[in-house]
């Protein structure tokens, strides 16, 4: 009954679909309370906790990126990481939670909408209107559920900071950041996660999601597909950085300046990962929560550890015949991404095999990205996250088990199942891999459109790359007051060089 009222249903789900992730023997202990209200509290605590996790990746992909670029821009990526975090939430408090969850009295399925009547003023999301005073709920689960998604639209946005590292001018990449994290990306969430979006499996009507709704329990697709393609195509308009193609067309490798900051980041990004996903069951008090985190955490644990391994062997074999410190946090990186999708519907066993071949297609794209198609991607963001939500969301749909994907739907009743064809493929099913796909088809063709139509509009205007001299010198000491570290060299010939009395 809690989650069936308005006031307490989240976001990403129907009344029935935070509760339906049941597995197939109960919990051995079951408690008794007379009074369900009293685990209300429980869940806005544990949707605080989990969010803070998630905050916490921000803090991880900037040592990630500090780590992977050269120290000469150190200070500027770090500075576009924290501006993320700051503009990302005041976008998402304006209006970006409003277009993803919010419901109107006629539920929209391409866009989220405000609810404009006297009582509520406006309210479902947009600045917050009609979540204080009398219409408050009763224990802040409004506030705890904006909270947790902000730091999903953050992360989508910082993807893309990694792909056009060290010549972008800050002021086009606070325009772009706006407007991923308030256009882009909310549309996406809508109709993957709100109860009324077209590839939404919680909407309850089957019919008027496409093949009964798309599976990304996580964000695979929603977030990280999202994020890697608008940074390859960022990346592909701004163009490589200077010298990173030499005379002959060979690629100069500009190897980042801290391997400890790269392995920092991705530990903390790690971390902050059993938020991110586990957090994903949106409560913790109904029935099967606890059970679905738990295997959660187990997935997500197994793919990350095999990719990274996968990954740096791959690379020792064929690639640069080293043990590769960044390409084993590459390859840990890309088994979270891809698990993200999946990690509430796959066994553990099949999770280990989709983060093994994982790191394969982090090997292969990460070298037709650079090799091929000659775009600069300094930290992967692409071969990452594009790929790694790419696959995540088809590995979902083949490897899905029907013992959880069978009650993922928020319109299959509570006790019952959905039909065998809503199964992973490998398992006889077809509408979850074929959900899949036209997701995957629509966000790629979504965001690269509209990426394609900022950063055009962003390189015509003289505003998306810094100028040569800027670029040469490094950002730190032309923009941000001064190198990163003292013995940071600069050329003598630079613009920027300090100048002696006699000069």
């Amino acid at each position: 009954e809690l989650l069936a009222s308005d006031k307490f249903a989240s976001p990403r789900s129907s009344a029935a679909a935070a509760s339906q992730l049941h597995t197939r023997k109960p919990c051995p202990r079951v408690y008794q309370l007379a009074n369900m209200a009293e685990l209300e509290p429980l869940d806005t605590l544990f949707l605080v906790v989990l969010g803070i996790f998630v905050f916490f990746m921000q803090a991880g992909f900037a040592m990630l990126e500090a780590g992977a670029v050269r120290a000469k821009n150190t200070k500027n990526i770090l500075l576009k990481n924290v501006l993320d975090a700051c503009i990302g939430a005041f976008v998402w408090w304006a209006w970006g939670y409003g277009l993803a969850y919010g419901s109107g009295p006629d539920p929209n399925p391409f866009i989220g909408t405000a609810d404009v009547s006297s009582e509520t003023q406006g309210g479902q999301g947009f600045l917050s209107i009609a979540w204080t005073g009398s219409q408050e709920h009763p224990v802040g689960y409004d506030f705890a559920s904006w909270f947790f998604s902000y730091g999903f639209a953050a992360a989508s946005s910082t993807v893309v900071s990694g792909a056009v590292a060290e010549r972008t001018q800050l002021s086009s990449y606070l325009v772009y950041t706006v407007f991923i994290t308030g256009w882009i990306y909310p549309l996406i969430a809508h109709w993957v996660w709100a109860p009324a979006g077209w590839l939404s499996a919680f909407n309850p009507n089957k019919d008027d999601a496409v093949l009964g709704g798309c599976i990304d329990f996580a964000g695979s697709g929603v977030v990280h597909l999202t994020g890697g393609v608008a940074g390859l195509v960022g990346s592909a308009i701004i163009g490589a950085r200077r010298g990173r193609y030499g005379p002959d067309g060979g690629v100069v490798e500009m190897p980042g300046h801290s391997t400890v900051l790269q392995v920092l980041g991705t530990f903390i990004l790690w971390v902050g990962w059993y938020g991110f996903n586990p957090g994903s069951t949106l409560t913790i008090s109904t029935d099967g929560d606890a059970q679905t985190m738990a295997r959660v955490v187990m997935t997500t644990t197994l793919s990350a550890a095999a990719s990274g391994t996968t990954t740096v062997i791959i690379d020792r074999l064929i690639g640069s015949r080293m043990w590769d410190v960044p390409m084993v946090c590459n390859g840990v990186l890309i088994g979270l991404v891809s698990i993200t999708a999946g990690c509430a519907v796959i066994s553990p066993w099949y999770a280990y095999i989709i983060g093994m071949l994982s790191g394969a297609f982090f090997f292969g794209s990460s070298k037709l990205v650079k090799h091929k198609l000659r775009v600069d991607d300094p930290l992967d963001a692409f071969a990452v996250h594009g790929v790694g939500g790419l696959w995540g969301m088809l590995a979902t749909g083949l490897f899905g088990d029907p013992d959880y994907t069978r009650v993922y739907y928020g319109w299959v009743a509570e006790g019952s199942q959905a039909e065998d064809k809503y199964s992973g493929s490998f398992f006889g099913g077809t509408h979850v891999l074929g959900a899949a796909v036209v997701a995957v088809i629509t966000i790629i063709a979504w965001t690269a459109f509209w990426a394609s139509i900022v950063f055009g509009v962003l390189k015509v205007s003289g505003v998306l790359r810094v100028s040569n001299d800027v670029e040469d010198a490094g950002m730190d000491v032309s923009k941000h007051g001064g190198a990163m570290y003292v013995d940071s060299a600069m050329p003598a010939s630079s613009k920027f060089a300090p100048r002696t009395m006699s000069e």
